[in-house]
């Protein structure tokens, strides 16, 4: 196995996916009869391309008005995907939370979170998970009007707390986001599990303390 010899100082997390288990079926399968119904609307309508134009900036109410007026038959529907958002967030996902702890406990790395998210439906993530509180910074795209994978949202992130792309490492599980990152000179890892990602961590001599009890 390659060991990497990176000197990195500052670790970047994505939130969803990686931290926080999201997903609009969680909703949407109670609220059409079959899977295949929920996924085509999802697909098709409330699409995620959609969702992230409110990743970036857009209210939420132009994004429901929008819709509703494009497919005034599926407005229940539509209304839900904000009015019921909260029922779309899961649980932490333990394994990388555990990492995240034994990180911040190890003190050797300022750790950040750099997320697509809504402005306006971030507060009730920060009210459900308490380890939203353990960033030394989180940079949410809704409100800074930008988003991955546009490089001004990374930059943003690195100015604002002074972080050398050469002493950074970013972590996502949007491939898209991942490439988008190393084409501007950070190490990343395309997060597909938390063993996954605790290897990708060793394989760079960044070894994780276990969490304290």
């Amino acid at each position: 196995m390659l060991i990497l010899d990176i000197m990195t100082n500052t670790i970047i997390f994505d939130l969803g996916a990686v931290l926080i288990d999201w997903q609009p079926g969680y909703l949407f399968s109670k609220l059409f009869k079959t899977e295949d119904e929920a996924e085509h609307f999802l697909n098709t309508i409330c699409t995620s391309e959609w969702n992230e134009e409110q990743d970036g900036g857009r209210s939420l109410k132009e994004a429901t008005d929008l819709l509703v007026s494009k497919y005034p038959e599926h407005e229940a529907n539509i209304r839900a995907y904000y009015d019921r958002w909260d029922e779309m967030l899961g649980g932490p996902i333990e394994g990388t939370v555990s990492i995240l702890r034994g990180l911040k406990e190890g003190g050797m790395h300022k750790i950040y979170a750099l997320t697509n998210w809504s402005a306006e439906t971030f507060p009730i993530a920060l009210d459900r998970y308490d380890f939203l509180q353990w960033f030394d910074g989180i940079v949410v795209s809704g409100t800074e009007r930008m988003r991955k994978p546009f490089p001004e949202f990374y930059k943003l992130l690195l100015g604002r707390y002074n972080v050398q792309t050469d002493e950074a490492l970013f972590i996502d599980d949007n491939l898209r986001n991942v490439e988008a990152a190393k084409a501007l000179g950070i190490d990343s890892i395309h997060f597909l599990s938390p063993e996954q990602l605790e290897q990708e961590l060793n394989n760079r001599n960044i070894r994780v303390p276990a969490a304290k009890k």
